[in-house]
């Protein structure tokens, strides 16, 4: 018999608004945008997801739809769940972007 284990659950470990932002940050990152929904997702479930629903003026069920790894969530959507979350979008250039002619 091996040890028994648990599935990793990042939700657990975002509990203070630096890991969350570190966490977005990294998704962010990634530039897959299933990554960036999921992301979004695991940080709603760790504030509670019913709540972040409330919050963004969304249905709970329509939310776990949208964030989910395969979901495709509506750009306004996305924007009142960050802000529900207390995170906001910022833009910085990227280190490999071309200079300027």
């Amino acid at each position: 018999m091996g040890v028994p284990t648990r599935p990793f659950d990042a939700a657990k470990y975002l509990n203070a608004p630096e890991a969350v932002a570190e966490y977005m940050t990294a998704a962010f990152e990634t530039d897959d945008l299933a990554f960036i929904a999921d992301a979004i997702g695991v940080i709603a479930r760790s504030k509670g997801m019913s709540q972040v629903a409330r919050d963004a003026g969304v249905a709970r069920e329509s939310l776990y739809k949208a964030l989910s790894p395969s979901g495709n969530p509506e750009f306004g959507t996305v924007l009142r769940v960050l802000q529900s979350l207390g995170l906001r979008l910022t833009a910085e250039v990227r280190e490999t972007s071309l200079e300027p002619a």
